[in-house]
């Protein structure tokens, strides 16, 4: 079957079983462009006029649909007319790529020959473009890790004159890597240059301090002091090869571990997971904790949904941080134990009460001084705060202290978290438009810093809140993939009295469908417990099923000033009226 294959790394084209199409308008190389960017996901027209004009003229929505429709001629030359297109598809309120191989996404996906890959810089024609800075940085770092695992690889095989080769001029075009200096400098101290190694290392030094403004960390020390004493360990001889084969693996380790967060935020979610559990099982491998902590640890991406999509992949991180938490020595930094706290908290969320672990890591923070660790410990706190229903106003404080300090130090990705937690928070406290407030804001700081991610929960707000377009896909984000959109549809339907619509409810489906109200299961305690807990409501109403009356009166009674939205992207509206209906039943009529 042939294939179409898809490059943005260098020049945009494309190609049919090596015969490259004609992509000879510029908008049609944009588009693609902008498509290949969105990684699967629907590209609404809206982003689409934004990025291609910086004043949109009067007809660019006709424009935009012309442009798509000589796209798909181009891309599925031999596609019957009046048949539906199989690649770029109509989705939404958007277009979307499906069935076709990119070569920026085989990269992401952590592709044995990634490096290889790249014939010029990414999306080089569109260097001046405002959608296109964000990208170029990001896999401009993408590309930097790759080399740097290619460097550590052949030091270790006893290349060392090829890692020369390779970093010499990269050291100085990537000034802020610490590994590539350090992979330099025991290169050359290796083929006898030991005075070379000694000059690298003191101008990285300088280059750190002076050039980028960072402390370089003890490494580079460490290793000038073991040259200056010419230890044997740094060698690569026939009898010290084990030695040399150990450096390899750590080297890709901590190259692979700061790139999994820069590729989660970028939108593949997915492609990082599964990269992320992969270095941790391999860290754990070599025996050294505080490698495997670090390695743990260097996800630190806040969590912004309280249900993980894959509770076996959440349970085997905690169960190596709990592990590693529990063999490292006492000389441990703190940051690292409250970053590891941290990460058991968080990915306990929705399955298990670890409160106690976010708490210490707070403790720890705040004894720190640290405001990133501080944020970084109240995500973790928030996402352990739905152990009762009716806590929204014990969660607006968590948010409104992540923004304040992430405003004040910078901090992006945590300021991003915090709004997005204060939006679900003030939707619970039924102040809408305060939450409408912070979604402008949240789709703000996603453009500007290039999280795509973060505007699916404000178009999913104004979806239920503000009569917006559907969200067309969430396909990259925990929580998003199965059963929203068909529950949106169901508690539209439950708040409008409309006819119940039937639909693939995913996880949601103990509540949204219950089969046998006497055996219905309590729901997760996240961000959807007071929306399931009101199902089971209406359900048990409309069945007379006395004893589920019961349950959700208890269940929802402390919630009763609160409207069923903290998710803020379902709304089952005010909780107090349910409560009254329940209340008014024969067996509840009492409380």
């Amino acid at each position: 079957m042939s294939e179409l294959r898809i490059r943005v790394l260098g020049q945009v084209e494309a190609e049919i079983d090596g015969v490259r199409l004609a992509l000879s308008k510029p908008r049609h190389r944009e588009i693609l462009a902008l498509l290949v960017v969105g990684r699967g996901r629907a590209v609404s027209t809206t982003r689409l006029i934004d990025d291609l004009w910086e004043d949109a003229p009067a007809g660019a929505l006709g424009s935009v649909r012309t442009f798509i429709g000589e796209l798909r001629r181009i891309l599925e030359p031999s596609r019957p007319a009046r048949t539906p297109p199989t690649v770029l598809v109509t989705r939404g309120a958007g277009y979307a790529l499906e069935q076709c191989s990119v070569d920026l996404w085989r990269v992401e996906a952590g592709s044995e020959t990634a490096l290889d890959a790249w014939r010029g810089t990414a999306f080089e024609e569109f260097a001046t473009r405002p959608w296109a800075a964000g990208e170029r940085a990001r896999n401009s770092d993408l590309r930097a890790g790759l080399i740097e695992k290619r460097a550590a690889t052949a030091l270790a095989q006893g290349r060392s004159l090829d890692v020369i080769t390779l970093l010499d001029a990269f050291v100085d075009e990537h000034p802020w890597r610490e590994e590539a200096w350090r992979l330099l400098a025991l290169a050359l101290y290796r083929v006898g240059r030991q005075a070379d190694a000694l000059a690298l290392l003191r101008h990285a030094r300088t280059t750190f301090t002076d050039g980028v403004g960072l402390d370089p960390s003890d490494r580079l020390d460490e290793l000038e002091v073991r040259i200056l004493r010419r230890d044997t360990a740094l060698d690569a001889d026939s009898t010290l090869m084990h030695t040399a084969a150990q450096l390899s693996p750590r080297s890709q380790l901590e190259s692979a571990t700061a790139l999994v967060p820069v590729i989660a935020l970028s939108g593949s979610v997915g492609a990082a997971t599964t990269e992320r559990l992969a270095t941790i099982a391999t860290a754990e491998q070599l025996g050294d904790p505080e490698l495997t902590a670090r390695v743990i640890v260097g996800y630190d991406v806040p969590g912004t949904w309280t249900r993980s999509d894959d509770p076996e992949l959440s349970a085997a991180i905690v169960d190596a941080a709990d592990r590693t938490l529990h063999v490292l020595p006492s000389s441990t930094s703190k940051r690292v134990r409250a970053r590891l706290l941290s990460t058991i908290a968080m990915e306990s969320r929705g399955v298990g009460s670890r409160l106690a672990e976010a708490e210490e890591a707070e403790h720890i923070a705040r004894r720190l001084g640290d405001p990133s660790l501080l944020c970084l410990a109240l995500s973790a706190r928030y996402l352990q705060s739905f152990e009762k229903v009716g806590s929204a106003n014990r969660r607006i404080e968590i948010a409104d202290e992540i923004v304040e300090l992430a405003v004040d130090t910078e901090l992006s990705t945590f300021e991003i978290a915090g709004r997005i937690y204060r939006m679900q928070t003030l939707c619970a406290l039924d102040e809408v438009p305060a939450a409408s407030a912070e979604a402008r804001r949240i789709d703000e700081l996603a453009l500007c810093f290039d999280r795509p991610l973060a505007s699916v929960f404000s178009a999913w707000f104004r979806f239920t809140f503000e009569d917006g377009p559907e969200p067309a896909d969430g396909r990259e984000m925990p929580g998003f993939r199965t059963g929203l959109t068909a529950l949106a549809h169901l508690t539209s339907a439950i708040r409008n009295g409309k006819p119940l619509p039937n639909g693939d409810f995913g996880p949601y489906e103990p509540w949204a469908r219950p089969t046998a109200l006497d055996d219905i299961p309590e729901p997760p305690r996240d961000v959807m417990a007071e929306v399931c807990w009101c199902l089971v409501g209406y359900a048990a109403l409309a069945a007379g099923a006395e004893n589920s009356m019961r349950r959700a009166y208890e269940a929802l009674l402390p919630a009763a000033e609160e409207r069923a939205a903290g998710s803020g992207c379902i709304d089952l509206g005010p909780i107090a009226p349910l409560l009254e209906k329940l209340a008014a039943a024969s067996l509840v009529r009492g409380y």
